[in-house]
């Protein structure tokens, strides 16, 4: 069954519930109600005929006076009076042969009694006069309200039904369409994505709700999947590409000094040739096993507690280590007070990774000039922004710097591999952040690093 039909049956079924249950409690409430004031309509009437019937004529002319003024008549009402009865053998009594045998037993026994039958309702009471003598008074009448408005308001109460049932599908497949459409939204946004299209994205809805959370993860997932196709899609290419390189080298050199016999000098040359290809090849393959280690295997990866300041520390020392002419300052002004807010779940060898290898691009283009590296905590997010001085990157080249490999064209006088970035992105997007790259050339580049916080509690 579709969760839209889902949606008007649950809908449906619980208001005409609540419906036919208010509409029931208010049907019973007025016939009891009905019932009962009518018992004691007639319960006043019996009284007031056993006054006037089996009393003194002074007082019964003020009864009498009394009743036609304030008792309106009822419909067919009719009374029986019997004087001084006998209890035992009122139910023989053939004067009382209409009445239901268990109503006259229940007048002896209670003094007073009552029943309906069909639109008649019966009231009857035992009537002691001064003289000490038991008088059987039954008054009877048909109940106006019972037969003409109980059945209006039951009418009524079923027209309303039918019109309520009407407007709740209504409303049902209004409010059910209301709640299907964002997600029909995303049912169709998604069957336009392939593998072809894999950057684009969900629109995420500014309400904070299930839907919006649904399309956060769909679009985290997006980026998994993303950087694993593209991972797994340049890996063949870059590794024939990237790797023939030195094999054609190693290959090359080996057929050359086989080719004759060569003196011991021309072999030593030979072999240092090929040691140094070997040793690039082996760079590059790690580079490239490394790469494609980090395509959002969440299961391989184990993620913990990781505080940020002390990362840039390390990062530091270990920059310091392999460049030991770069001139590294941190700013460190924007820290928090809690020491919390500065926490990240993840990997810390894959987040010291990723900002060592971009600390180290900075102070490899920097010439030597001073890298700033800074630490910040905002709207929720921990950012890391580093920057230099250097060569930066072409306007034109920035489109292809998280290609594997790739080297802008300004950068023939350094030494790398172009995996470097690419690398750093993978693990950024991995614990679920951000990495941005702002370039002007010949005056530096600006990376900024955006992870979200740990949330973790004292």
């Amino acid at each position: 069954m579709k969760l839209q039909n889902k949606i008007i049956y649950i809908l449906l079924t619980a208001f005409l519930g609540y419906t036919l249950l208010f509409s029931g409690f208010i049907y019973y409430s007025i016939s009891r109600f009905a019932f009962t004031d009518f018992y004691k309509r007639l319960e006043i009437r019996a009284i007031a005929t056993a006054k006037i019937e089996l009393e003194d004529q002074k007082d019964n002319n003020v009864v009498q006076q009394l009743r036609q003024d304030y008792l309106e008549p009822l419909t067919n009402e009719k009374h029986l009076i019997l004087e001084d009865i006998d209890p035992d053998n009122v139910v023989e009594d053939v004067r009382l042969g209409k009445y239901n045998p268990s109503f006259l037993q229940q007048i002896i026994a209670r003094g007073i009694a009552n029943y309906s039958y069909k639109e008649t309702f019966y009231y009857g009471t035992l009537y002691s006069t001064p003289d000490q003598k038991e008088h059987l008074i039954i008054l009877s009448a048909e109940n106006y309200f019972i037969t003409h408005h109980i059945a209006y308001l039951r009418n009524l109460i079923f027209t309303s039904l039918a019109i309520a049932f009407l407007l709740i599908v209504l409303f049902t497949i209004m409010f059910s369409r209301k709640i299907i459409e964002p997600i029909q939204n995303i049912i169709k946004k998604t069957r336009k994505i392939g593998s072809e299209n894999l950057h684009m994205r969900l629109e995420v809805p500014e309400s904070n709700d299930s839907v919006r959370e649904l399309a956060k993860t769909f679009n985290d997932m997006l980026n998994r999947l993303e950087t694993s196709f593209e991972t797994q899609k340049n890996f063949i290419s870059n590794a024939s590409h990237e790797l023939n390189t030195p094999l054609t080298s190693i290959i090359g050199e080996a057929d050359v000094t086989l080719s004759k016999v060569r003196k011991p000098v021309e072999y030593v040359e030979s072999l240092n040739a090929i040691l140094e290809e070997a040793e690039k090849l082996q760079k590059k393959t790690q580079a490239l096993l490394l790469l494609a280690q980090t395509g959002f295997d969440g299961k391989r990866q184990k993620f913990g507690k990781v505080r940020m300041d002390q990362l840039i520390l390390d990062v530091k020392e270990t920059v310091e280590k392999i460049q030991t002419n770069c001139k590294l300052c941190l700013d460190f002004s924007l820290l928090p007070e809690n020491p919390l807010l500065l926490k990240v779940l993840g990997n810390e060898q894959l987040l010291h990774l990723a900002v060592s290898n971009i600390v180290l691009n900075a102070c490899k283009y920097s010439n030597g000039q001073p890298v700033n590296i800074a630490l910040a905590v905002m709207d929720g997010e921990i950012i890391v922004i580093v920057k230099d001085s250097g060569i930066g990157i072409p306007e034109d080249e920035m489109e292809y710097i998280y290609d594997p490999y790739f080297r802008a064209s300004n950068t023939k006088n350094h030494e790398g591999y172009g995996i470097g970035l690419p690398l750093a992105r993978n693990i950024i997007r991995i614990h679920a952040g951000e990495l941005r790259v702002n370039s002007v050339l010949n005056k530096g580049t600006t990376v900024e690093i955006r992870l979200p916080k740990g949330n973790f509690v004292l």
